[in-house]
């Protein structure tokens, strides 16, 4: 759950630091006090977009951390280690601080991470309900997202998406081999001869390496040939040959180091460079030997050479990308052959509708028992919400096949008895849509892992006794969750395990949001308020009493 919640600088904050408990908890105060601001700076802690304007007049920056509890075993507590984030024992540390400019930066425990990491954490830890999220119910892939959630099969779901794309992919392919018969045909026909000519050089990399090289020695053979015999005669054929000397000095200074000890180094240099010396000789001349003017073979490597530059020149690449020219043609022949085989086509497209058919059926099958069990769960709500005798129902409605699968999901209800169901959007008021919203997020956040739920103001549009039940769905849900709820009833409020007073008040010359938590006196002077407005009497404080249960 949400433990600690620090603002500093944010909107009508200048510095707040608010320990949370468990259970329901009521945010209450005038209106404009700045009950929904204490969610806008948790929404930003836990990932929701920013700018500018949340930074309070006059500073430089807006600074949000929010401290839950890390249960054992948690999700989160694994994902902070897949994605090699310090992890408490205990607790996990989401932090955000916006710049007046509108940049932001993000922290978790510590280290800082993406925005897309944060929200993902934040994801795990909280769930935001706004005031207007009851609107989202009438699109339907809200209502479709919905089910799935309530579900299990948002995995399901993913995978008949997959399903379908590659299905289509394919399905394309047989379309436009079709299409482009005539022209695939030609450019078959192209790629063949092309392919043909390259086979007929019958040219590699290693190949072109080996002639450049030999086309140079046979090119300055003459000068080669030169070369070496002047070395050979330097080295060991003239009257002065480096190698002769080498010896006679070597077998003279070794006498001397005979004498003196003090030559034994000198004499070693001098005897590996005469080995040196004669190894050099004898390998110079095994080269000598294998020396020789060739002009046939010559012409020869260079009609070859002046074959593949010719070939390299008309595709427009040099003589070494032949190669990787010859694969791209191959491969690319190999999709035009593919793609020209109606038969190999239409048994792929079969085959992938068939992979798709089971996935969809897999998500059906599982949607079925959540649409039946949530249809229940609604209507049992709504007889208790002032819609006695109305129904609801999910209606999984078969349609052609799509990415979401073989049928569209309706939500349906008949607000009064005997009336017939017809789509939520067609039927409900602002006030029944509202409750039916309310029971709808309530029912399905019981399907969460999410331990913090936070519901801002989605109270809206209802009043007296079904306030009241609202406000009790709201405590039974805090048993096992910890509920956060902006709220301007006094009903729901009265629910509450704890409530906070928000407030605005003038400091140094500036307006500024203050929060009290509320003891149970402070609670009956709240509730009377909210019942009874500017003027508070005796009777509204024993209503407000009553209804806290201390009456």
């Amino acid at each position: 759950m949400l433990r600690r919640l620090t603002i500093r600088d944010f909107v009508i904050v200048d510095r707040l630091e608010l320990d949370f408990g468990a259970g329901f908890g009521a945010l209450t105060g005038e209106t404009g006090a700045g009950k929904s601001i204490l969610l806008d700076a948790l929404g930003l802690a836990l990932g929701v977009r920013a700018d500018s304007g949340v930074v309070r007049a006059g500073r430089d920056k807006a600074d949000i951390a929010a401290e839950f509890d890390l249960p054992p075993e948690s999700a989160v507590g694994a994902w902070l280690i897949e994605q090699e984030l310090p992890r408490d024992d205990d607790c996990v540390m989401l932090r955000r601080v916006v710049d007046a400019n509108g940049r932001s930066k993000a922290w978790i425990n510590g280290t800082p991470v993406t925005l897309a990491q944060l929200r993902t954490a934040g994801d795990w830890l909280a769930d935001i309900h706004g005031q207007h999220a009851h609107h989202a119910l009438l699109r339907v892939d809200a209502q479709r997202q919905l089910v799935d959630t309530h579900a299990g099969a948002g995995v399901l779901a993913s995978a008949v998406a997959t399903c379908w794309r590659e299905w289509q992919r394919i399905a394309e392919l047989r379309r436009s081999a079709e299409r482009d018969s005539v022209a695939s045909a030609r450019e078959r026909e192209l790629l063949g001869w092309q392919l043909k000519e390259l086979q007929e050089l019958g040219f590699s990399a290693a190949e072109w390496l080996e002639l450049n090289a030999e086309h140079g020695r046979l090119a300055h053979a003459a000068g080669l040939m030169t070369g070496a015999d002047e070395a050979l005669d330097t080295l060991g054929e003239g009257d002065y040959a480096v190698t002769s000397v080498l010896r006679r000095l070597d077998a003279q200074i070794g006498e001397m180091a005979g004498i003196d000890p003090a030559l034994a180094e000198v004499h070693e240099l001098v005897m590996a460079a005469a080995i040196q010396s004669d190894e050099a000789l004898h390998a110079l001349r095994r080269y000598r030997e294998r020396l020789d003017l060739d002009p046939q073979r010559l012409a020869e490597i260079e009609r070859r050479i002046s074959a593949v530059m010719d070939l390299a020149r008309k595709h427009r690449v040099s003589p070494e990308a032949l190669t990787v020219l010859e694969a791209e043609w191959r491969a690319r022949l190999d999709a035009l052959d593919a793609s020209a085989d109606p038969a190999r086509l239409e048994a792929a497209e079969a085959a992938a509708r068939k992979e798709y058919l089971a996935a969809a059926e897999r998500l059906s099958a599982a949607r079925q028992p959540a649409a039946a069990a949530l249809s229940v769960e609604i209507t049992e709500a709504m007889q208790s919400l002032a819609m006695a005798g109305g129904r609801f129902e999910v209606a999984l409605l078969s349609c052609e096949p799509s990415p979401h699968g073989v049928e569209s999901v309706e939500f349906q209800v008949a607000a009064n008895q005997g009336q017939a169901l017809r789509g939520l959007a067609k039927v409900v008021s602002g006030g029944e849509l509202s409750r039916i919203g309310l029971a709808i997020q309530v029912m399905t956040s019981r399907d969460s892992g999410t331990p913090t739920l936070i519901f801002d103001e989605v109270d809206v549009g209802i009043g007296g006794r079904v306030a009241e039940i609202v406000g009790k769905l709201l405590h039974q849900l805090g048993r096992d969750r910890q509920v956060l709820c902006v709220t301007h009833l006094p009903q729901v409020a009265a629910c509450a395990d704890w409530q906070w007073q928000i407030a605005k008040a003038e400091r140094d010359g500036e307006t500024l949001s203050t929060v009290t938590a509320l003891d149970a006196s402070h609670r009956v002077e709240e509730i009377a308020r909210m019942l009874g407005g500017v003027s508070i009497t005796d009777t509204t404080r024993r209503h407000a009493a009553e209804m806290l249960g201390q009456g």
